[in-house]
């Protein structure tokens, strides 16, 4: 008697996999052009969605702030401009108190730049070592010194663009020295100033030196010298960066920034 063979596993999957094969293919996409995404556009600061300020809202904000305070002071202690240069270039990254506990005994032993040569760079370091980077501030301020005597016959230039020369000085540290030492209406854009300048409307500049530029140019002219003490005061006893005290600010009814905190 014949039997047949049963087929086997393998002719089997053959014929699944035909099988399969021949089942209706899903029809292949459009070919549609692909577009190009759009550029971001450049960020334009937090307050670009608010209406900015009028030039009388400006003047009435810095009138304020001269009633509040006619005569601002920095809190960096200097003598002359040398050690408001070298006071400024500490400051970097530390706060102006820390700086003045350090620069009290420096300054007695050095207040020109060829005092601070003969120091030398060790005592330096040792005399402002509780200060945060103090081993490359050392070495900027025994260069700057350096450069001060080999260039400027020891005294600190009054020029921005001289200024920003020096070993350690940038364009903030150049522009308080024209602004306290000289009286220059800069305006040194630190976070403080950055902060509050985006936070009232004032500027809604991405960088230090867009807000510096929109400052120079909404700032009034009366108003010029010390409304960089103004805007670094009310950053740092008012308008804080984790929680404004806009409860007590002068120029709330002015101020664009929201939400406003109502209490301590």
């Amino acid at each position: 008697m014949v039997t047949k063979d049963k087929p086997s596993q393998q002719a089997t999957r053959r014929r699944s996999s035909k099988a399969t094969s021949t089942k209706a293919k899903p029809p292949k996409k459009a070919n549609v052009p692909k577009i190009k995404a759009k550029a971001a556009e450049p960020y334009k600061g937090k307050l670009s969605r608010f209406r900015p300020l009028g030039p009388d809202e400006v003047n009435e904000i810095f009138r304020r702030f001269c009633e509040i305070e006619p005569e601002p002071k920095g809190e960096l202690e200097h003598t002359n401009p040398y050690t408001l240069l070298v006071a400024v270039v500490l400051s970097a990254q530390a706060t102006d108190a820390g700086v003045n506990k350090a620069t009290r005994g420096l300054f007695k032993l050095a207040d020109t730049p060829a005092k601070m040569v003969a120091l030398g760079e060790e005592r330096v370091r040792e005399a402002i070592k509780t200060i945060g980077l103090y081993r490359n501030k050392a070495k900027n301020v025994i260069a700057l010194s350096q450069k001060l005597l080999a260039e400027h016959a020891g005294e600190v230039p009054r020029d921005r663009d001289v200024l920003e020369t020096l070993p350690g000085v940038g364009r903030k540290t150049a522009n308080v020295v024209m602004n306290v030492a000289f009286g220059e209406p800069t305006m040194a854009v630190d976070t403080h100033v950055f902060r509050v300048a985006n936070r009232i409307g004032l500027s809604s500049g991405a960088s230090p030196l867009e807000v510096e530029k929109d400052l120079v140019k909404l700032i009034p002219a009366e108003y010029g010298v010390p409304a960089h003490h103004w805007l670094i005061l009310h950053g740092r006893y008012l308008c804080k960066a984790r929680k404004p005290e806009c409860y007590r600010c002068p120029i709330r009814d002015l101020c664009r920034y929201e939400p406003k905190t109502a209490h301590a």
